[in-house]
């Protein structure tokens, strides 16, 4: 098989998805957007957040990146999606070619075991036939479609918490589960009756399958199927602005005496996040990693109405 050619040029950011899609509809098998700075001193970190414009979140020169199969002809991909565009693309365009290789492979290599502090590995289903030597608690956990490998350091920060301060046989609530991995790391540590909730049907259908791959015993479902109830402990791994509109809900599913574990909040949100919860239980920065925080605290005995 021939080597695969991939179309780069560069853009102004907000122009970036109306080209990328411009790119798909003129027969491109796939098109992506990058930092034009990418991996230089200029590099520009973006978090997006849901409910906000997308283009106010885009870089400020950006690189697309085409991926075009064997014979077809770039310079007619960028006619087609030129005259489907408002504004002018790139004139100086370039291809490179793109070795053929075994992609899923490539994939599964990219995502190894993750050791989260001393007491967790979280094991690909691919790296279990080396099956590691540990005292770690093993979660098996693929990439997918729902939210939360275990890569990124909200994730890992919630589940140190877990590991570290959850009491056993503690009843949880995992709100916004996205995969499942804090659920079911905490019934691996030791949680009580566990459910996870979350908007999105494909997380909750992705958390169930997990569990079962785990072989551990938890209620997922959408928020319209969590029952009445408080919790030992409550865990909200998302981003700020949900964070804040959820407030009330979260902490009166907190039982008087139990805690309130937050993440997806970056350092210089901590302050406004624990502001909009501080009616109910005073949240303290419990550890911070790589420019994110988790808040944590104790709900009074006596809460608030």
């Amino acid at each position: 098989m021939k080597d695969m050619r991939e179309l780069v040029f560069y853009c102004q950011g907000e122009q970036a998805d109306l080209a990328t899609d411009a790119l798909m509809q003129a027969g491109a098998l796939s098109a992506s957007v990058e930092d034009a700075d990418l991996d230089t001193p200029d590099e520009q970190p973006i978090y997006g957040e849901p409910g906000s414009d997308a283009a106010s979140y885009a870089w400020q020169a950006s690189r697309i990146l085409a991926l075009l199969a064997d014979g077809v002809d770039p310079s007619q991909v960028m006619q087609q999606a030129q005259a489907a565009l408002p504004f002018t693309l790139d004139a100086d365009w370039q291809t490179r070619e793109v070795p053929d290789q075994d992609w899923v492979r490539l994939t599964q290599s990219q995502f190894g075991p993750i050791e989260v502090g001393d007491r967790l590995l979280i094991v690909p289903s691919w790296h279990h036939e080396e099956k590691p030597e540990t005292d770690r608690v093993i979660l098996s956990l693929d990439p997918g479609l729902a939210f939360g490998t275990g890569s990124h350091p909200t994730t890992h920060l919630c589940l140190q918490w877990l590991a570290s301060q959850m009491p056993r046989e503690a009843q949880l609530l995992d709100y916004g589960c996205g995969s499942g991995i804090l659920a079911i790391a905490a019934r691996l540590f030791g949680a009580g009756d566990t459910w996870a909730v979350d908007i999105d049907e494909q997380a909750v259908e992705s958390t169930q399958y997990n569990a079962r791959v785990n072989d551990v015993t938890l209620n997922a479902a959408l928020p319209k199927g969590l029952p009445d109830g408080q919790f030992d402990v409550v865990v909200a791994n998302i981003l700020s602005n949900p964070l804040k509109v959820l407030a009330p809900m979260l902490s009166k599913r907190v039982k008087p005496g139990g805690s309130l574990v937050l993440s997806g909040v970056l350092e210089r949100q901590a302050q406004e996040v624990a502001a909009f919860y501080a009616p109910w239980v005073k949240l303290t920065v419990w550890q911070s990693l790589d420019g994110w925080v988790c808040l944590a605290g104790q709900l009074e005995t006596e809460s608030k109405p």
